[in-house]
C-alpha cells in the first residue's frame, strides 16, 4: 500500500497540532456523511476508511471480502490506521468493525478523540437504503438481524467513544453541527 490517503480537497488543512476526531457506528450511522460535512464545516481533511482501501486495493470492500475475506480487510485497515498515527488534524470515518480492534484505538487514542453516532439498527438500515447490497456483512436475508447482532457484538466499543451523538432526533445538518462543536472542543 502507498503512503498517501485521498482525503478531502486540498484547500482543506492538515494541522498536526490537533488531534485526529474519529467517527465510529453502525453501518448506516452516517460517519461518511457527517465526517465530509466536519471537515468542510472545520476545514480539515476528511478520510473515509472503506473508499481509501478501495483505491488502494482496487477492489470494493465486498470484493475484498468475497475474494480475500474480512481478516484481509481489517489488516488493510489496521496498516492505514498505522500510517494516520504519524499525520493528525483529519476526521476520520473508519469502517463500523474498526473500533472493537483494541489495536486500531491505542494506536491513535490519545490524542485523537473518537466520537459515537448512535443510532439504532432498523434507523440505520433505512439510511443505507439499497446500498446495503454492498455492505459485506449485511448482505444475509435479514439485513435487520445482521445490524442488531454487530451492536449487540460491538456496543461496548462504541460506547467507551469519549463523545456520543444520538443522531435518531437529527437531521444531518444538526449532527454535523454538533460533532463540529464537539471537535472544535478538543484541544
Amino acid at each position: 500500500m502507498t503512503a498517501t490517503f485521498l482525503t478531502s480537497p486540498s484547500g482543506s488543512a492538515v494541522d498536526p497540532s490537533r488531534p485526529h476526531i474519529i467517527l465510529v457506528g453502525l453501518p448506516g450511522a452516517g460517519k461518511s456523511s457527517v465526517g465530509k460535512g466536519v471537515a468542510e464545516k472545520l476545514n480539515r481533511r476528511f478520510l473515509d476508511f472503506d473508499h481509501e482501501i478501495e483505491r488502494r486495493e482496487s477492489m470494493t470492500v465486498s470484493q475484498i471480502f468475497a475474494e480475500k475475506g474480512e481478516p484481509y480487510f481489517r489488516k488493510a485497515e489496521l496498516a492505514l490506521t498505522t500510517e494516520l498515527r504519524d499525520v493528525r488534524g483529519m476526521v476520520l470515518a473508519p469502517g463500523g468493525g474498526w473500533v472493537v480492534n483494541p489495536e486500531n484505538v491505542a494506536l491513535l487514542r490519545p490524542p485523537s478523540r473518537i466520537i459515537y453516532l448512535k443510532t439504532r439498527p432498523d434507523s440505520a438500515l433505512k439510511r443505507l437504503g439499497p446500498e446495503r447490497m454492498t455492505r459485506p456483512l449485511l448482505m444475509r436475508p435479514d439485513p435487520l438481524r445482521e445490524l442488531k447482532q454487530l451492536l449487540e457484538q460491538r456496543r461496548a466499543s462504541y460506547e467507551a467513544a469519549d463523545f456520543v451523538v444520538d443522531t435518531e432526533l437529527l437531521n444531518l445538518e444538526r449532527v454535523i453541527k454538533k460533532v463540529a462543536e464537539l471537535a472544535s472542543s478538543v484541544v
